[in-house]
C-alpha cells in the first residue's frame, strides 16, 4: 500500500542520527506519511559497521529509537518532543552496509506524561531485519536540555530526490493490530 508524505522533518548538525555536519552521522532523513506513521531513511557506511558488511547494533537501535521518539511530532505544528524511559529491540536479520533502508515508526498510545510507539527496519526487498517497541516521556525541548534550535542548525533541509510516498506493506495498520502492539509493550 502506498502512503504520500505529508511533510519532512528538521534535521540538526551533530546528532548521531541526523546530523548534516557530524561526520560519524547515519544523516537520516525524516518524512511523515499520510497515515500517520514516520519513514526514515539512511544508507549505512563503512564507519557504522559492527562485524565486516554488517550494520553495528547499537546503530540499528538508534535509528529505531530516534524512527519512534519523533513518531509523536507527526501533524504537530507545535514542537513535541519525548525522552526514551524504555526501548527493546528484537534482531530479526543481518543489516547490511551500503544499501539504503526504511524504518517505520508509529505511536500506539499516548497519554498527558508518556506516549508509546513501534517501529521496524526493512531491508531493500521489504523484509524486517529488526524490530522496536518503546515508552517514551514527552519534555517541552527546554526541560531535556538549553537548546538554540538555530545554534543546532535545526531545520528541514528539502533535496531533489526527496520521495513523495512510500510502500508499506508490514506494518499494523489497523487500531486492533496496534492495539496488540500496545498491549504486548505493557506486558499484558
Amino acid at each position: 500500500m502506498f502512503h504520500r508524505v505529508t511533510r519532512k522533518q528538521p534535521n540538526s548538525k551533530m546528532c548521531l542520527v541526523c546530523g548534516l555536519t557530524n561526520a560519524a552521522s547515519l544523516k537520516a532523513s525524516f518524512f511523515e506519511l499520510e497515515s500517520g506513521e514516520l519513514v526514515s531513511l539512511f544508507t549505512p557506511c563503512d564507519q557504522h559497521q559492527s562485524y565486516p558488511g554488517r550494520v553495528h547494533g547499537g546503530l540499528i537501535t538508534a535509528m529505531l529509537d530516534e524512527t519512534i521518539g519523533r513518531a509523536v511530532m507527526v501533524g504537530s505544528d507545535e514542537p513535541v518532543w519525548g525522552v526514551t524511559m524504555e526501548l527493546t529491540t528484537r534482531f530479526k536479520k543481518p543489516v547490511p552496509l551500503h544499501v539504503e533502508l526504511k524504518v517505520v515508526g508509529r505511536i500506539v498510545h499516548q497519554d498527558e506524561r508518556c506516549f508509546y510507539g513501534t517501529g521496524e527496519i526493512l531491508l531493500p526487498d521489504g523484509a524486517v531485519a529488526a524490530t522496536a517497541e518503546g515508552k517514551y516521556r514527552l519534555l517541552p525541548w527546554h526541560r531535556i536540555a538549553d537548546l538554540d534550535a538555530e545554534e543546532l542548525g535545526w531545520r528541514v533541509v528539502t533535496e531533489p530526490g526527496d520521495p513523495t510516498e512510500f510502500e508499506l506493506s508490514h506494518a499494523p495498520h489497523t487500531q486492533a493490530e496496534a492495539a496488540g502492539a500496545f498491549r504486548e509493550i505493557l506486558g499484558k
